[in-house]
């Protein structure tokens, strides 16, 4: 299938690029894409919420007061959780949130993101994405001449003049190819391509 280069910042037109099916014809599967976002998403969770329960609690070993004969209700520790200074009922422990996905899950997942983006006309490709000075003006003018307000910007390798530009930017997110993950991709409206990048993720994705 061929794919528009656009002119950048004009956004007209420029050439054609040819790109293999496989990879950015996918068909659409919502199912696979939920699983690996949301496994994703899971991944990126701390998971160091941690509480003390009644025997993590210092102290408490000994019975506050005999069985019987006090009229007070029975207890055997000052630990307890209905109890000033006691444990937690239900204490949170460290845990690990990870949900594993395959390799080649993962892979037709970003196909089939990257191809529903195509199909509903989303990604834009460029030639290139060069910015000679950091400047968050020209950079904005740039986007709004091509119609994109909320976009994922992804670069064949890292810009600093690029990263700089856009930081300021409401909307907008910049990444290169080995940074890009399916949350950015579908979190954005739309998304801008380089050239270059697109050919690394078509060798990536094969």
């Amino acid at each position: 299938m061929e794919l528009n280069i656009h002119d950048f910042p004009a956004g007209s037109e420029k050439s054609k690029v040819e790109v293999a099916d496989a990879t950015f014809g996918a068909d659409y599967n919502e199912a696979l894409i939920h699983q690996v976002v949301t496994a994703y998403l899971a991944g990126a969770r701390a998971g160091t919420a941690a509480q003390k329960n009644r025997s993590a609690v210092r102290g408490g070993g000994a019975k506050p007061w005999r069985q019987k004969g006090t009229g007070r209700a029975r207890a055997g520790t000052s630990r307890s959780p209905i109890w000033r200074s006691g444990g937690v009922t239900f204490a949170a422990s460290p845990r690990n949130y990870e949900q594993k996905v395959n390799k080649k899950m993962y892979r037709a997942a970003m196909r089939s993101i990257l191809s529903e983006l195509i199909r509903k006309d989303r990604l834009k490709i460029v030639a290139d994405l060069a910015i000679e000075t950091p400047k968050t003006k020209a950079l904005n003018g740039a986007l709004n001449g091509m119609g994109l307000d909320n976009v994922l910007i992804i670069s064949g390798e890292v810009d600093e003049n690029l990263y700089l530009a856009a930081r300021n930017i409401p909307h907008v997110g910049v990444t290169d190819v080995t940074a890009m993950d399916p949350v950015g991709l579908v979190s954005y409206a739309n998304v801008l391509m380089t050239e270059s990048a697109l050919k690394q993720i078509e060798g990536a994705l094969a």
